[in-house]
């Protein structure tokens, strides 16, 4: 039987359906080039390929687009008729629970399948985005540790899952571990995005914000091609160089640039300009009617059902538009929405008080931000995103602690925020603004 490059063993696949296959995995590891047309290929030449077509699924499943979420729960219904071996059989496993909104659930199969299945490098890097969806910092990190000493160096791929330990190691703060994994992964395979990617959120965090500029320019030409699925995601890690330094006005071109010129109708990328657009105006930056065409490109996408993160980053362009209307549908369908999923629940429990409190703030009404947020973000980090994401949160509220003139909260933000990155002018101005707020703090309600 024919065997992927790890030596997993596929049911159904030809010679010209596995090579097509194999090139669709590795165009998945990289973010470069174009996997599903790959694997509409394989499908052909080889109706009865369970991986190719459970692969197709995961790409579509991962995109957190109903559309595409309706296009995966096909292809599990047509690989379900399929003759399949146990390994393939617990990926239609995972898939099952990953598009009824479980992802924890999906996630806890995957761990299982990936300790099973060590060399099963599809099910890893599944399960390692299955952790970023959910913001699952230990298990990015763990479910690596568990399988890395089960892969010597010449097995392909290797390089891929340094890249995602990589990753893992910064979530869960080993910033020094995780800058060597990461330029470790680069120099054996210098186009691994996800590398790069965890090299650049260390700076991040760190606060190295000339170097993370240096970082991306000087490894531009690995990373920036337009068949690159990570293009946008990584000029926004520039973008929040640029902002932490001051530099709006770089940050704004990159925005009309490299970020949002392609109007990408892409969920991650929409994430991505929403965050970066919502930045720039907490600076004071006149943003335009930019929101607009955004908010526009939002509407197929936010359900206020499939992915509450999504749908948090959409009401932040629906917001700058004045469309109050889609605000108030999704607060509807957040607020009345079941609770039996996974999905379900960070909905009401995070994406509902994040979404009133973004809500909130756009209105001035600074105490209601201050309110929602100041707890919400103790619990965001169970429903998405990195922390580098997830820091507009805060940025949020300690604009709004300032803005409604609670100093206290404000220069107690400000002394947190500066903790973490003692050199950004960002935080430095936080802190200034509050100490001028005088002697008469206003006190939280």
């Amino acid at each position: 039987m024919l065997t992927d490059r790890q030596g997993n063993t596929l049911s159904g696949a030809s010679a010209e359906a596995l090579d097509l296959y194999s090139r669709a995995v590795v165009a998945f590891n990289l973010y470069r080039g174009d996997p599903v047309t790959l694997l509409n290929q394989a499908i052909k030449a080889a109706p009865d390929f369970a991986m190719a077509r459970i692969l197709r699924a995961y790409l579509f499943a991962l995109a957190t687009e109903p559309e595409a979420a309706q296009a995966a729960r096909d292809d599990v219904a047509a690989v379900k008729a399929y003759r399949l071996n146990e390994r393939e059989a617990s990926h239609v496993a995972a898939l099952d629970q990953l598009l009824a909104g479980e992802w924890s659930a999906a996630a806890l199969t995957l761990d299982r399948h990936n300790m099973r299945y060590p060399h099963d490098l599809v099910a890893l890097q599944v399960g390692h985005l299955a952790d970023f969806y959910r913001a699952n910092a230990r298990d990015l990190r763990d479910r690596i540790a568990r399988v890395l000493p089960k892969w010597p160096a010449d097995i392909p791929g290797y390089s891929i899952v340094l890249g995602f330990y990589a990753f893992g190691l910064e979530e869960t703060g080993a910033y020094a571990q995780a800058e060597a994994t990461g330029r470790d992964a680069l120099d054996r395979e210098p186009l691994d995005c996800w590398a790069h990617h965890a090299v650049a959120h260390v700076m991040e965090m760190q606060g190295r914000a000339e170097d993370g500029i240096g970082w991306m320019i000087a490894r531009e030409p690995h990373w920036s091609g337009d068949d690159n699925f990570f293009q946008v995601h990584n000029w926004w890690h520039r973008a929040l160089c640029h902002l932490d330094l001051g530099q709006t006005e770089a940050a704004l071109a990159l925005y009309d640039g490299p970020i949002r010129q392609g109007t990408s109708a892409m969920a991650l990328d929409m994430v991505d300009a929403s965050a970066l657009l919502w930045r720039l105006q907490l600076t004071g930056q006149d943003v335009g009617n930019r929101w607009h065409e955004l908010a526009r490109a939002w509407d197929s996408h936010a359900d206020g059902r499939l992915y509450p993160f999504n749908d948090w980053h959409a009401v932040m362009a629906y917001l700058g538009a004045g469309r109050g209307d889609q605000v108030e549908r999704l607060l509807a369908t957040l607020r009345s929405g079941e609770t039996s999923r996974e999905a379900s629940v960070w909905a009401k429990q995070i994406g509902l008080p994040l979404v009133e409190g973004f809500q909130a703030f756009w209105q001035g009404d600074y105490g209601t931000t201050v309110e929602r947020l100041h707890p919400a973000r103790f619990i965001a980090n169970a429903f998405g995103g990195s922390h580098a994401q997830r820091d507009i949160i805060d940025w949020t509220l300690t604009e709004a602690a300032l803005r409604g003139g609670y100093r206290d909260l404000a220069e107690g933000l400000a002394h947190e925020r500066l903790a973490a990155k003692p050199h950004s002018p960002v935080n430095r101005a936080f802190l200034n603004r509050a100490s001028a707020l005088g002697d008469r703090p206003r006190q939280v309600a």
